[in-house]
């Protein structure tokens, strides 16, 4: 398959992960809020709202190509800061609690990678950074 059609489509899968999780998190603000002040983190409702936020608005420049290494490189980061706060030795002395976290980790890992990739690679052709260069 031809490069700018990889792009495309890993840019189309990638939007597929972010823009829902960002929309259900602005939709169920209470719920995060709850979820994060769980993990520990401070200002648990500001969190919440940044999360979904970044979430939706980065997720929606990855789907259309736009300021596609800023948008990367920043949800990349977000990709694995989430998985070291939410996942990273999570899950006690329950051990399929504890391989669930351990797979989740690992994805927001792999999800970080796939990330720095695009990053580095650009939107591709099929893009709004092409379209306005």
């Amino acid at each position: 398959m031809p490069r700018n059609t990889l792009l495309l489509l890993g840019r189309l899968l990638i939007a597929a992960l972010f823009l829902p999780s960002g929309l259900e998190t602005l939709s169920n603000l209470d719920g995060a809020a709850s979820y994060f002040a769980g993990l520990g983190l401070p200002l648990s409702t500001l969190a919440a709202w940044g999360a979904g936020l970044f979430e939706t608005a980065a997720g929606v420049l990855i789907l259309i190509g736009w300021q596609t290494p800023i948008a990367a490189l920043l949800l990349a980061l977000f990709a694995a800061f989430a998985g070291f706060v939410g996942h990273f030795g999570q899950g006690g002395e329950d051990a399929t609690l504890r391989l669930m976290h351990s797979q989740a980790f690992w994805k927001d890992i792999a999800i970080a990678g796939g990330l720095f990739i695009l990053a580095a690679s650009g939107a591709g052709a099929y893009s709004l950074d092409t379209r306005l260069r």
